[in-house]
């Protein structure tokens, strides 16, 4: 019996018994009811809400439980309680909650006797769960890897509480600074009939209500066609009442006194103040319904206050205007009735980004904001894909709520005042703090179920043998290889074979690489650690050089090299000059400092690389030119960015493994260029901070790609680690651009690639990130990303601090890394394939786990001896395994994914097929189900509203899959398929 049966005895929760006590009453979907709507009349859905923030001035516990009310006067426990209370006094009372983060927090604190008094609210419609998602997330720096987890966890828990009542059947995207195509996409493939947009570009919103466009179908993936299309509802006051109209106890409007005796009694003036703004929203949309958002930020700690003036305001908007109907609802009750309305609308295919809230204040710079916790959000990532993966190869149990825990961490990292680095710094070092831990406990279960693999041992919890994960790898540094011998252990989380470089930290000596499969020597070299990366604040390692050498690791499974220390005196080579070269490449610094690649193999193409800085912008924030820059905000002082001063003061390290150009532009910014003799790509490995402000001014760090494509104004960025978007300099393909901020105007997000085309060259540049980035094109030919920022003064966007992160006393030290990749695209199928697999490796990392021994010891190595492999059979080079999680009651997640587009290649963009009862080694599946992208629901019972756009197109339709009870899963291009599964062990 699979997961979602379990679950039926909830079902009886779900019927629609009860509600015929509220008037007027209409069913609406999935134990939603709503008030009926008038044709005739002008339909005001009053919809009570709550936005509450998982992190921002506050951290997620002094949140929920109210605490630090100096900084803000938010509880979100006293808002659960209070809402409930309130919705129980009257039965017509509606209310929608969002955030399961807090919810679940609640819901774990409620007496059964609460717990059943909300499921029956739940279930008669008075309060509905819209969004579903841990969190809100950001659209901009978010990968969609971690955006599927999110939502599959919020669902679950959702479904744990309300059964099929809490599936959540509409994205509620009211606060992110921006909106991604590929989140629309994520939301349609998770079964919602639509999606509510609080911000979007102020040029775009004034035309949208010239056209009455609000509402309009947002075609979420050219590849994927219908399926993802999206009805949208861009929201007229963001997500706040009509002015006047906010009756929480955090505001200051006046109630509504409906006492005729009283000098301040107010309902006709009230009324009609109320109806003014109605109508005046109501004549840029195109129904006779309007939504108004009755809430904000963390209201309703008090609900009473709300509910008292809210019964008042439909009552005596009854009894004056009888020609409108008003009424309390929800956005799923809204969108029926727009529904209801059978009209056609308009379309949209491509983002809302980036987006400017007036013409000086560019939500860009937020992209770079804190690049430290957008880089440890993605190797969060990494290591829960690694840890889900290995639970389910080695059937490892028991470490259940670890693993709660971690989803949750990463969840919550989604929220967009995490990630995007647009919280307090004591809020991101709680952020931090909640990942750290995760991470840890994660660590600790990869090297358990590491153990049992590498020992056949299916049963035991505790390892045969010690293993450790380094987690300090990006600055050089790892107490476990630093002072003695290791074996080192490599998980491959992807689903084909790699050959990857593996950096060891160690101290100055003579090393043997041992691949222990047939104890062959394996070739290694010794590089040293940039002075300064030794001299990053914190670091605390003895580590002067890394020992180099090429891994290769079989698809989701492990191989095992030693690594030996033979003598004291070192065999590393020395600093030379001249260029570094391969088959592939020639690289050099310029008189000017700039590192010059040239492709050996492509005629004529080459670029030249460079570190500039924009000063940021200061301002009062009293005007939109006043604007500063600041976390929210990239607005720099001058269109163009500084140059920093001629440097050629660089070594040179050449080896048969890899060459590598240490390069020091000043004394806060350097870098290391990187060749493998064995790689496609070149790899730039950069290190910024502490950027100096004694100056007083703040400073924004971007490094520049400056190649001779012509990319004619045009360059692309993929959409949340995904489907690529077409940029063009100074353009909006949806309106008319007026731009007064020239940079910060075309700066967008890069989640993880870049590229520029040259179609009459047949050449093609990227730049694959190893976080999330701002980045752009300002002059054809060139990429541009920013990598740190560090400014003195708040843009006024509600953080109240300036983005001036410090660690250990000083400003905070950022090292990454960026992939270079390009050349002739003339077999256009196997660029893209190799460019595709590179951005896979870098978003899932193969994992290195440690077994350290004593110099001059020996250790057994019997269990290190073989590789193994998790796949019975290769997917298709198409096609990867996006996820392998332990679910509930024996089940299993598992996702498939196309990860090429429609006309993307001749060859990869067509169908592939893949056999899940082969896929797995020693596993045979038992039972498999479809489901939505959320996993919560069967793909066969789903059922969307079906919209019509104005264009009467003839929409695809794509081929299926052979049958959802089969074992032959057919994948299109940029599909993603999920299964819950059961099997058992192979027999021999």
């Amino acid at each position: 019996m699979l997961w979602l049966e379990f679950l039926l005895p909830f079902l009886f929760l779900c019927s629609y018994g009860g509600a015929a006590s509220i008037p007027k009453q209409t069913r609406a979907g999935n134990c939603v009811t709503c008030h009926e709507v008038d044709k005739t009349k002008l339909n005001i859905h009053l919809v009570a809400h709550t936005h509450d923030d998982v992190g921002w001035l506050k951290t997620v516990d002094q949140y929920f439980f109210g605490s630090r009310s100096k900084t803000q006067l938010a509880g979100v426990q006293y808002i659960l309680d209070s809402v409930v209370q309130a919705l129980l006094a009257n039965p017509e009372r509606k209310f929608m909650y969002v955030e399961t983060a807090f919810f679940w927090k609640w819901w774990e604190r409620q007496t059964k006797e609460t717990q059943q008094i909300v499921r029956d609210l739940n279930r008669r419609g008075q309060l509905e769960i819209i969004g579903g998602g841990w969190s809100m997330n950001d659209e901009a720096v978010t990968h969609y890897h971690s955006l599927v987890d999110q939502y599959t966890w919020g669902f679950k828990r959702l479904y744990d509480v309300f059964g099929t009542c809490g599936r959540p059947r509409i994205g509620w995207q009211i606060d992110p600074f921006g909106h991604s195509r590929e989140q629309a996409s994520i939301f349609s493939q998770l079964g919602f009939d639509g999606l509510f947009l609080g911000r979007i570009d102020y040029q775009d919103k004034q035309q949208r209500l010239r056209n009455k466009t609000m509402e309009f179908i947002w075609k979420g993936s050219p590849s994927l066609g219908s399926k993802a299309d999206l009805f949208t509802v861009a929201m007229y006051n963001t997500y706040s009442p009509p002015p006047g109209f906010c009756f929480d106890v955090l505001c200051r409007d006046e109630p509504i006194n409906d006492d005729k005796d009283s000098p301040d009694y107010n309902v006709p003036d009230r009324v009609e103040k109320f109806l003014e703004y109605a109508k005046e929203q109501a004549s840029h949309y195109r129904t006779n319904n309007i939504i108004l958002t009755m809430g904000e930020d963390f209201n309703y700690q008090q609900a009473e206050m709300w509910y008292t003036n809210l019964d008042r305001l439909i009552k005596y908007v009854r009894e004056l205007r009888p020609d409108v109907n008003i009424f309390y609802s929800t956005p799923s009750c809204y969108l029926k009735a727009v529904h209801d309305a059978d009209l056609q609308w308009s379309t949209k295919d491509d983002d809302f980004f980036p987006y400017a809230s007036d013409a000086h204040s560019y939500w860009t710079g937020y992209f770079s904001s804190r690049p430290a916790v957008k880089y440890f959000e993605r190797m969060g990532n990494n290591l829960l894909q690694v840890t889900k993966q290995l639970s389910v190869l080695t059937n490892f149990t028991g470490h259940d709520t670890q693993l709660e825990r971690f989803r949750e961490a990463m969840a919550i990292m989604q929220h967009h005042d995490a990630v995007t680095g647009t919280e307090k710094q004591f809020v991101a070092n709680d952020y931090a703090r909640i990942l750290y831990k995760s991470m840890e406990t994660g660590s600790k279960t990869v090297a358990t179920a590491m153990s049992k693999w590498m020992t056949d041992n299916q049963q035991r919890q505790e390892p045969v043998m010690k293993m450790f994960s380094c987690m300090q790898l990006n600055i050089s540094s790892c107490p476990h290889t630093e002072n003695q011998n290791s074996i080192l252990t490599i998980y491959n989380p992807l689903t084909f074979e790699i050959n990857t470089p593996i950096r060891v930290p160690v101290t100055e000596a003579t090393y043997r690489v041992l691949n222990l499969a047939d104890s062959s020597v394996v070739a290694s070299q010794l590089v040293p650690v940039p002075k300064s990366v030794q001299q990053i604040p914190g670091r605390e390692s003895i580590a002067t050089h890394e020992l180099v050498f090429m891994a290769k690791v079989p698809a989701l499974g492990y191989h095992s090299w030693k690594v030996e220390r033979l003598a004291d005196a070192s065999e590393y080579i020395a600093a030379s000059k001249g260029p570094i070269s391969t088959e592939l490449f020639e690289i050099y610094i310029d008189e000017d400092g700039q590192a010059v690649v040239t492709w050996k193999k492509e005629k004529g193409m080459s670029l030249a690389q460079s570190f500039h800085y924009y000063e940021g912008k200061t301002g009062n924030n009293e005007t939109p030119t006043n604007r500063s820059s600041g976390a929210y905000i990239f607005r720099p002082n001058g269109l163009a960015p500084k140059v920093f001063f001629k440097s050629a003061d660089h070594k040179v390290y050449k080896g048969d493994v890899v060459s590598e150009i240490h390069q020091t532009i000043n004394e806060w910014v350097s870098q290391v260029i990187r060749i493998y003799k064995e790689e496609e790509y070149v790899e730039f490995d950069w290190l910024v901070g502490p950027i100096p402000v004694q100056d007083r001014i703040g400073k924004e760090i971007v490094t520049k790609y400056s190649s001779n494509l012509k990319s004619s104004g045009q360059f692309f960025t993929d959409s949340n680690g995904r489907e690529m978007l077409k940029r063009t300099r100074n353009y909006r393909p949806t309106w008319s651009l007026s731009l007064e901020e020239p940079v910060a105007g075309n700066y967008y997000p890069v989640t993880s690639k870049i590229a520029l085309e040259d179609k009459n060259a047949y050449q093609r540049l990227s730049v694959i990130t190893d976080r999330a980035q701002g980045g752009t094109s300002m002059k054809d030919g060139e990429i541009e990303l920013m990598v740190h920022r560090r400014l003195l003064h708040d843009d006024a966007f509600g953080v109240g601090e300036a983005l001036n992160e410090l660690a250990f006393g000083k400003g905070l030290v950022v090292r990454g890394s960026h992939y270079l990749f390009g050349g002739s695209t003339k077999n256009l199928d196997k660029f893209m394939l190799a460019e595709k697999n590179l951005q896979l490796e870098t978003v899932l990392r193969p994992w290195t786990l440690i077994t350290p021994f004593p110099y001059g010891s020996t250790i057994d190595e019997s269990p290190y001896k073989t590789p193994v492999s998790g796949l019975n059979n290769s997917l298709p080079e198409n096609v990867h395994m996006l996820t392998l999680e332990p679910w509930v009651h024996n089940t299993v997640i598992l996702r498939l994914e196309h990860i090429f587009e429609k006309g993307e290649s001749e060859t990869y963009s067509k169908p592939a097929e893949v056999d899940l009862n082969s896929l797995l080694a020693n596993y045979t599946i038992l039972t498999i189900r479809e489901t939505s992208l959320g996993a919560n629901e069967y793909v066969d019972t789903v059922e969307r509203m079906q919209w019509h756009a104005e264009s009467n197109e003839i929409l695809e339709t794509l081929e299926e899959d052979l049958g959802q009870s089969s074992a032959i899963v057919r994948l299109n291009p940029m599909d993603i398929k999920t299964f819950l599964i059961s099997f058992k062990p192979r027999e021999e």
